[in-house]
């Protein structure tokens, strides 16, 4: 009982294993947890995001990942032409528009 010294704890007897079903069960808990909090979120919003970029069309008001707004003008294939300006037009890929804004928003800016 030393004021210096921590009291040990003892080990398990030699021999004696942990239970198996225990660290399974641990194992499980653990990706189930992974599952729920990480992965299926991450599914689910790149589905929305995938849905978004299927339905772009010409005329939609759109904001890009970089924090670009324009109008789309033409669609080519996987990029789009966004109109940022009056004749300043940029060409950028479909997977960079990251939402569509309601009619109207860039010219209330």
């Amino acid at each position: 009982m030393s004021f210096f010294i921590p009291s040990a704890w003892a080990q398990a007897a030699p021999g004696a294993e942990p239970n198996p079903m225990f660290t399974l069960l641990l194992f499980g808990g653990l990706f189930l947890f992974m599952y729920l909090m990480v992965i299926r979120p991450q599914q689910k919003r790149r589905k929305e995001h995938a849905k978004l970029v299927a339905n772009l069309d010409k005329g939609d008001e759109v904001a890009t990942t970089a924090g670009i707004l324009g109008r789309i003008t033409r669609i080519e294939g996987n990029y789009v032409v966004l109109e940022v300006s009056d004749k300043v037009e940029l060409k950028l890929q479909r997977e960079a528009v990251h939402a569509v804004l309601p009619k109207g928003t860039l010219k209330a800016i």
